[in-house]
């Protein structure tokens, strides 16, 4: 498998982010994300204006977040090239995402922020079943709940440091998602780029993006290696084969700030058969589990339908498993959430 590292949520100045396009694709090349997914609110204007290609070693892809009247219920769909009205309720965009053969993730789901000049955007619509994935992990989101008097310069000035863990409600709600059928879990930076008064004469950039491209990333796993070719067929191979591994859930989530991730497997084998993240294995006989992990010893936590079943402190794991269920794998690395696998399912 080949990985290819990014970044996923990003606003630019088509709707409310700071950043224009070409630098912020320039800013990721710098960081060396192989790609970007940029979301602004209601528009795929970048894509129409040809925004959409690799700059240096990576590739931009334009996506959008969507909202109903509300503003609530957002949604990150990608893959297609039209945006929709605010007026039209989350089932029909959902749905209508689907029919235009795109992908869709719910953002930030469980926000509960009451800030008033941050107020929170969660999902509302459960009875919504057809969506592809949830944004599990939400850098701007995690860090204003975290906000408070006591902490907001050190926030203000290491935007990268408060962050600890995806919300526990989140994982919870995958966890049951992935009982009745595969929900892929993705990160995402919701970057802005905002600049903030924080004295009355200081203005600060507070999530530059170049900041925001080192913490919450989403690796694919892809069986062949991306083409960086620069005509317009090459961009849309490139782009379908990242999409159809997001669709798949042949990804991981990382905060790579707190350590490099790339190189991190999880993955099954049964009968000489290997199967990776995202599939699911029909019975439960003879199946092993392998986590392989870069770097030093950390702390590997094999989940199952939601709950803790074993625990290894090391650089891999191999893991016995006769129960059916939805499987996955979170890594803690000096004492600090940092690998979120996502599902392998079995017998379900």
């Amino acid at each position: 498998m080949h990985e290819y590292i990014g970044a996923i949520h990003i606003h630019s100045v088509f709707s409310d982010g700071t950043g224009e396009v070409p630098d912020i694709a320039n800013y990721a090349n710098e960081v060396g994300l192989d790609y970007i997914i940029l979301t602004d609110h209601n528009t795929v204007r970048a894509l129409h204006e040809g925004y959409e290609k690799w700059y240096g070693n990576t590739l931009l892809l334009v996506g959008c977040e969507i909202n109903d009247k509300e503003n609530k219920n957002h949604y990150l769909a990608f893959g297609i090239n039209e945006a929709f009205s605010t007026r039209t309720p989350a089932k029909k965009y959902v749905s209508k995402v689907n029919e235009l053969g795109g992908i869709g993730f719910i953002a930030h789901p469980h926000e509960k922020r009451n800030k008033k000049e941050h107020p929170a955007y969660p999902w509302v619509d459960w009875e919504i079943d057809d969506f592809t994935g949830i944004e599990i992990w939400n850098h701007m989101s995690e860090w204003v709940e975290n906000l408070t008097e006591e902490n907001k310069y050190r926030s203000f000035l290491h935007p990268l440091r408060t962050i600890t863990a995806p919300p526990k409600e989140t994982l919870k709600v995958w966890d049951e998602l992935n009982l009745k059928r595969r929900v892929v879990g993705i990160g995402g930076i919701d970057a802005h780029a905002h600049k903030y008064n924080l004295v009355g004469f200081l203005e600060v950039e507070i999530f530059p993006y170049k900041v925001l491209f080192k913490s919450i990333r989403t690796h694919v796993l892809l069986e062949k290696e991306l083409k960086k070719g620069k005509s317009q067929k090459d961009v849309e191979t490139a782009k379908w084969m990242i999409y159809n591994a997001l669709r798949d859930g042949k990804c991981f989530v990382a905060n790579d700030y707190v350590a490099d991730s790339r190189g991190f497997r999880f993955y099954a084998e049964q009968q000489g058969k290997i199967y990776h993240m995202g599939e699911t294995i029909t019975n439960s006989k003879d199946i092993v589990f392998y986590v392989l992990l870069p770097g030093t010893e950390s702390e590997i936590r094999l989940i199952r339908n939601g709950h803790l079943v074993e625990l290894v402190k090391g650089i891999s794991a191999e893991f016995e498993i006769n129960k059916k269920g939805a499987y996955r794998v979170e890594v803690h690395k000096d004492g600090r959430a940092w690998i979120y696998s996502n599902h392998i399912r079995i017998g379900i």
